[in-house]
């Protein structure tokens, strides 16, 4: 059973969780609600050292030292935060979708939110494009993810953004009536 440690004769048993394994095997032989892909990969996430592996993925509440193995494993700790960043996206719906086929108006390939709402079009099918903004989409929607992001960038790409953004916000607020 994930997030239980098998514990050796010699030592009690530890439970990694607050709730027995009975009583989560109970639950286990039901049907999962449709929020449990998003609950299992909404975090909040933790980037761990893992000896002689890299750097580990860990939700709050798991940690190594308690029989808990990681999500993923990374040998650089900035692609253990990147991952840690998106995540979190990874267990919801895409806000955006794309169109199969180019619509009959000339406009291309139709982009759409979740409730089918037409926002824009592509002129070729970007399927790749969809899905970038999709992540991208994902980082802005938390925090959490957002700060991971930037922390894996680095603090010469952290400067060089915030002179853009301070650049951006000051003719911004130039340009407002």
């Amino acid at each position: 059973m994930p997030g239980y440690r098998k514990d050796t004769p010699s030592q009690p048993p530890s439970p990694s969780n607050a709730f027995s394994s009975d009583f989560l095997r109970l639950l286990d032989e039901r049907d999962e609600p449709i929020t449990a892909a998003e609950a299992d990969m909404a975090g909040p996430w933790r980037v761990l050292r893992v000896p002689g592996q890299g750097f580990g993925l860990f939700r709050a509440g798991e940690h190594p030292s308690r029989g808990f193995r990681p999500v993923a494993v990374f040998a650089d700790r900035f692609l253990a935060l990147l991952a840690a960043a998106v995540l979190p996206g990874t267990g919801r719906d895409s806000l955006l979708s794309l169109a199969g086929d180019p619509g009959p108006d000339g406009l291309g390939y139709a982009v759409r939110l979740d409730d089918g709402t037409v926002i824009g079009h592509c002129a070729q099918f970007e399927e790749e494009l969809i899905a970038s903004m999709n992540a991208a989409v994902s980082l802005a929607r938390g925090p959490g993810s957002l700060a991971y992001a930037m922390e894996a960038a680095g603090t010469v790409a952290l400067e060089r953004a915030g002179a853009i953004l301070a650049e951006r916000a000051a003719a911004a607020a130039e340009s407002a009536p």
